[in-house]
Formats: C-alpha cells, structure tokens, sequence
C-alpha cells in the first residue's frame, strides 16, 4: 500500500474533485509528478476537471485508478464503470495493469518498476501533463503480500541500481536555426517579446539577457515569472493591458517581430495587438505541443525557450540605438499608464477588485505565492500588478480556464511548503470548491483567501449581454447566489473576516499571514459599480496618453 511506503507522502482527501486539484496544485508548485489515487466507478470519474486541466496546463500528473475484476464489467456490479481510456485523449498515456493474482512474481515486479518509470518519465516529457493507469483488483482494499527485501523485486537490479532510469533531455535548437534567427532578428528593430504563462524558473533571467541583446520590450505575463523577480527588468513592461486599449497608441507601436514564448497571455487587449499587425513576422517558441490559436504563427519553434533564448543572446550584438528609441517609447507608454493607474488607485476610497492586486505586493513577505482565480482575479492580476524585485511568484489554472478546483489548487500549492500561499478568488468559484477547505484543517495547512464578493459571476457585466433584460441577465450570467461565506469557512476550522475599507484590508492580510491556518477576507464588491471602476481607469489611462503622446516612429517599410 502507498501509505506503507517510507518515501512517499500521502494526502488524504474525502472528495475525489478536491483531491486531484490538490495534486494539481502540488504538482505546478514543485515541478514535479504527483500521484493521485482513487478507487473504481465515480470516484475515478471526479478526476477528470483536474485531468483536463493538467493536459491543457501542462502539468505532470500520474494517475492511479483501481478498477473491479474483468469478470464484473459490464453486468450490472456495482461501482463498475468501463475506466478503459476513461480521460480518452486527456492524458498522455494510458495502461492497464494485470489483476495480481497471488504473492507478486518477477515478471510482474518487473513490469510494475517499467510501467512506473515510464508513467513518471511520459508525464515529465514535453509537453508535461497527465497520464493513468487504471489496475483492476479481484478483492479491493485487502493487504496483499509484500516480497522481502532483496528477493523477487530485485530480479535482474543491483542494490547501485534498484529501478529503471528513464532519462528526458532539452529540445536544444539547432545550429543553423540560431544562426538564422540571429540574422533575422539583428536586422530587424521593432521587435517585440510576449511572455504567456510558463512554469520554467530558468526562463525570466535569459529571457532578459535576450531582450537586452535585441532591445526588444517585453510583455509579460503576471503568469510567466518574468514580471516579478531578481532578474534585470528594464525591458518588462506590465500596463500593456491598460495602454494597448489606446488606439493612437497602438498606431505608434507597429511592430516588425513578434516573438511568443509560453502559453497564450491573459490579456485581451494583447491578443487584439497581435491581431491588428497580423502582417509583423511572428514566431512562437514551444518546447512541444501546439499553443498558437490566433493563427497568425509564421514560424512555430518546438525547442526549450530557455536554451533558445540562451543560445541567441550568446550569438546577438547589443542593441542598437535605432532599437534603443523603440524600446524607449514602449518604456514611456508604460510609465505614463503606470503612473495614471497609481494615482488613480491612490485617491480611490472605497473598496475596488483591481486595487487587490496593487495593494497586495506591499504586504506580501517574498517568496509569497499568489494563486489567482479564473474569470476577473487573473484579469485583474494581469492589469494591476506591478513589476518588482520582489520574489512573488504568481499560479493559476489556465490551461482550461475553469472556475472549479481552485481552492484545492492553491492548498495543494500550500502542501509544496515553498512559501506563503495567498488565493485571490471570486465568489462563484469559491462556492464551487467550498469541500477543498477541508485540507486545510485535515492537513494543518496554511492558507489566506482574498474572497471577491460580488453575489455572481462578475465578468459578465462587461459583456454585451448586461445590456439585455435585466431578469434573464441576473437569472443566465449573474447568477447571484446570496451567500454569507461565513459560516462555511468558520465550519471548517478557519477564520473569517469581512473588511469595509483599505486600512481594514491590509490589517487583515497582515494579520492572517502573521496567523496562519485558514483565513478568509472577504472584500465586498457590487458588480454593476466594479465595471464603472473599471472603465475609470481606462479613461484616466487614455487622458494621460493624449497629455503627453508616445512619439510618433517611422512606419516599417512594407
């Protein structure tokens, strides 16, 4: 049994969805496969958010599931469902182990130390993500007999040399392409570096270093782990989401290149900018995988980001002046939009979902984690986290987007034991995995909840249908639930607070990373004002761009 094992640590959960976010969550954190257990029929089935989410966010996952005898599938036995490629396409690789029959034999203990090498080596391969394998047992939950040490698990290993070693190497690019793109790329001034979500801590460092070489700005990503961080940060620009709205703006920034590493960003206004230049040569790096859904890929690069971008400051002159303008004027685009939104959020009183995010960095110790919710939290990470040396670093489940199994997610974050974990959620998904709370307390776990309260799903007030009638509006998108969080989060163990205004705020951050456990802050917040909030800031960042315009750079030719 896993739990017999000395090396391996066991987290008990009581619902199945919870307990493979937690894995989820655990696993992103470390950088590591982690494995998730589960008996046969439904409970199996509650992996699969997690599963979808692990394979679209990359993320390494070994998936054990027990299954009933061949003999009592499809007959009507109970908790017998087919689990025979129960994720289909979802997981990397699937495989069904024999039913044990019996004291184990060599053959077999050779096959289970294969079958677990490559499991753990197909989940770490590029593109990380999750594999099963599904074992059915004749009598489940029954102990089975151990073989002695040194006996039939050691046919054909050495004591030097007790497993199968699977080794996994980096896509290194090769030469001509380096040589190429370095050609390309120093002839070439207007570039651009957009940095989506990654998980790769060698990335910012290199990342930077490149963009020096080339004097090419780069967007990035709250998710990437280049905005944040000890590395050179002269290049980062984090208001994009804000300026980038500003169409003079935009006509002032034409670009030539556009480099993409990581997945897609959060930002909308982005994805607009890569779309109104879709005639700017446009390259993507990806270790593996296909993450380009704009079409709009001239050349896709399947090597590692980080020795591409490695091998190219290596091969790169510094910059030139010409460069050194264009770089310039996204630098003044971004101070301007910076500053606006700072002052802007400095003279706001009352409570605002953005001000979370450029309020947050001021309390946090380093090395805090700040997991951000699906929906409007990660929107707003992304527009108003500023960059700093601070060691922050930022998660979120992106790979499909979903609202469901984020507290379990940054639980399992917690459990990597790498920092502080601070979730910022909204209120819908919250209520979603209301059941993750209980790791928290069965696993004296530590967690601080920044909860955005707004009665319903808040994005969709942006949207053209809260233009609609307001009954069906409320009844299919707000979805207004009238819930005090209260008694929930006291009822598992934690402590609950509910703030009215800033001072409040930061009081209670404070307080509940000092005091660690559960804590939840609650920060309330009416949907219909929080998008007239929003647009103020759109507002006050187009007034400050029109005050002082980015200059006006020569057009590139053709």
């Amino acid at each position: 049994m896993l739990s017999e094992h000395p090396d391996i640590n066991v987290w008990m959960h009581l619902d199945e969805r919870s307990a493979a976010y937690f894995g989820l969550g655990l696993a992103r954190a470390l950088g590591r496969p982690v494995g998730l257990l589960a008996t046969s029929g439904t409970a199996a089935a509650n992996f699969f958010p997690a599963i979808v989410e692990a394979r679209y966010g990359r993320v390494p996952l070994v998936v054990l599931t027990a299954d009933r005898p061949h003999e009592l599938r499809d007959c009507g036995a109970p908790q017998t469902i087919d689990q025979l490629r129960l994720y289909g396409e979802h997981v990397k690789w699937f495989f069904e182990l024999p039913e044990p029959d019996g004291p184990p034999t060599p053959d077999l203990l050779g096959l289970m130390r294969t079958v677990a090498a490559r499991a753990v080596s197909s989940a770490l391969a590029e593109p990380a993500g999750p594999v099963h394998l599904n074992w059915p047992f004749r009598e489940p939950l029954q102990p089975t007999p151990t073989p002695p040490a040194g006996g039939p698990a050691m046919v054909g290993r050495t004591e030097a040399h007790p497993r199968v070693e699977v080794h996994t190497g980096r896509l290194s690019p090769a030469a001509e392409v380096i040589d190429r793109l370095c050609a390309e790329l120093a002839a070439t001034r207007r570039g651009v570096i957009v940095c989506g979500p990654q998980d790769d801590p060698r990335l910012p460092g290199t990342l930077a270093r490149l963009a020096r070489r080339l004097g090419y700005p780069v967007l990035a990503d709250p998710l990437s782990g280049v905005r944040c961080g000890p590395h050179d940060r002269s290049l980062v620009i984090d208001a994009y989401d804000a300026f980038l709205r500003d169409p003079a703006t935009v006509d002032r920034l034409q670009p030539e290149v556009i480099l993409r590493l990581g997945a897609m960003p959060t930002s909308k206004p982005v994805l607009q900018y890569l779309q109104c230049f879709a005639g700017a040569r446009q390259v993507v790096v990806d270790a593996g995988g296909w993450r380009e859904p704009t079409g709009l890929a001239s050349e896709v690069l399947h090597v590692d980001p980080a020795l591409l971008c490695t091998a190219l400051s290596a091969a790169l002159p510094v910059g030139h002046s010409d460069a050194d303008d264009w770089a310039t004027s996204w630098r003044l685009a971004n101070t301007i939009a910076r500053r606006a939104i700072a002052a802007h959020l400095a003279g706001l009183d009352e409570l605002f979902e953005g001000k979370i995010f450029a309020s947050l960095p001021d309390v946090l110790p380093a090395g805090a984690v700040l997991y951000a919710g699906n929906s409007m939290p990660v929107r707003d990470l992304d527009t108003f986290l500023p960059t700093s040396d601070q060691a922050l670093r930022c998660l979120s489940n992106r790979g499909a987007n979903g609202i469901d199994g984020v507290v379990s997610s940054a639980l399992g974050a917690s459990a990597a034991g790498l920092g502080p974990v601070v979730l910022v959620i909204g209120d819908i998904s919250f209520y979603h995995d209301l059941n993750g709370l209980l790791a928290a307390r069965k696993h004296a776990l530590d967690l601080l909840v920044v909860l955005v309260n707004n009665d319903g799903g808040g994005i969709f007030s942006f949207l053209p249908q809260a233009d609609a009638d307001a009954a069906n509006f409320e009844l299919l998108f707000g979805t207004p639930h009238g819930l005090d969080f209260r008694p929930f989060v006291e009822g598992y163990g934690g402590r609950f607070t509910r703030v009215v205004d800033w001072p409040g705020f930061a009081a209670a951050v404070a307080d509940g990373l000092a005091g660690g456990g559960l804590r939840v802050v609650e920060v309330p917040s009416e949907r219909t004002r929080n998008v007239g909030l929003h647009r103020d800031v759109w507002r006050v960042v187009a007034a400050a761009l029109a005050a002082a315009p980015v200059p006006a750079l020569p057009v590139p030719a053709g």
